[in-house]
């Protein structure tokens, strides 16, 4: 083991002692876990989506539910689940974890990924939920195939083959409503379409080469709240931060010259 590896491995202990002293013995989460996840050469555009589909809980419960099933054909949801499921059986509560196996996964099946070159973290993300959404339509389709079989009917109407909607689409998935106005007779119409996500619209005189060309050069980081605090996670490091700091990541303009970053993807939740 080199020097390097050494001073690497003890900088994450450092790191996870005072993540645990920061939070508190009596306020630490019951059954929760915060791991920081090991760069393998400009992945941090996957640790960070990773860590926030983590602490989005509905998605963490479906993927750790579909773990439980015992998948035998290894694919990138499987891995997945590999995934977390490593990190929320942990007997520490805190630490890092290399998420080597997934990483090897993403690589083989697309090529776009299959280098050491920094990636956009949104196409990533739309790459995971379609995949994940493929992976659990296709399954679905199989188990019907397979019960018609056993049942003796195969002939079924067409409608009743459409893709079924899956986890990923009910956690995800809304609806955008577009309306079009005549300008002779103002008769309004309307169509409704589904989203996984929605793009937010960039100021005038902003680009992303703009954004992306502060000191950081495109760095992803993720800040996720969870049992009521903030944390902060960056690749293998992760720190409990301050309410008052989010305003340093998210919603400052270009006119502020400070050391400062840009919010780019953003987790809602709705409400009824």
């Amino acid at each position: 083991m080199t020097v390097r590896n050494i001073a690497s491995i003890c900088n994450m202990g450092t790191n996870a002692s005072a993540l645990e002293k920061d939070i508190g013995p009596e306020q630490f989460p019951i059954n929760e876990h915060y791991f920081g996840l090991v760069n393998f050469g400009n992945t941090c555009y996957c640790n960070s989506v990773l860590q926030a589909l983590y602490f989005c809980r509905p998605f963490r419960e479906n993927v750790l539910a579909y773990k439980a099933q015992q998948k035998k054909k290894e694919n990138l949801l499987t891995c997945l689940a590999d995934l977390f499921h490593s990190i929320a059986t942990q007997k520490k509560k805190v630490g890092v974890i290399p998420p080597k196996k997934f990483i090897s996964r993403l690589r083989k099946e697309n090529d776009l990924f299959d280098n050491y070159m920094q990636q956009d973290a949104h196409e990533f993300l739309n790459y995971l939920l379609n995949t994940i959404a493929d992976i659990l339509q296709e399954e679905k389709k199989q188990e019907k195939q397979n019960g018609k079989l056993k049942n003796g009917n195969m002939n079924e109407p067409a409608e009743n083959n459409k893709p079924e909607l899956t986890w990923v689409h009910e956690i995800f998935q809304g609806t955008l409503t577009n309306e079009t106005r005549c300008l002779n007779c103002e008769t309004v119409s309307s169509k409704d379409e589904d989203f996984l996500d929605l793009s937010v619209d960039v100021e005038q005189n902003t680009s992303i080469t703009h954004c992306l060309s502060g000191p950081n050069r495109g760095h992803y980081i993720t800040i996720v709240k969870s049992h009521g605090f903030w944390l902060l996670f960056d690749d293998d490091i992760v720190e409990k931060i301050d309410a008052q700091a989010i305003e340093e990541f998210y919603g400052l303009t270009s006119d502020i010259s400070k050391n400062s970053e840009s919010g780019y993807i953003l987790f809602y939740q709705s409400r009824e």
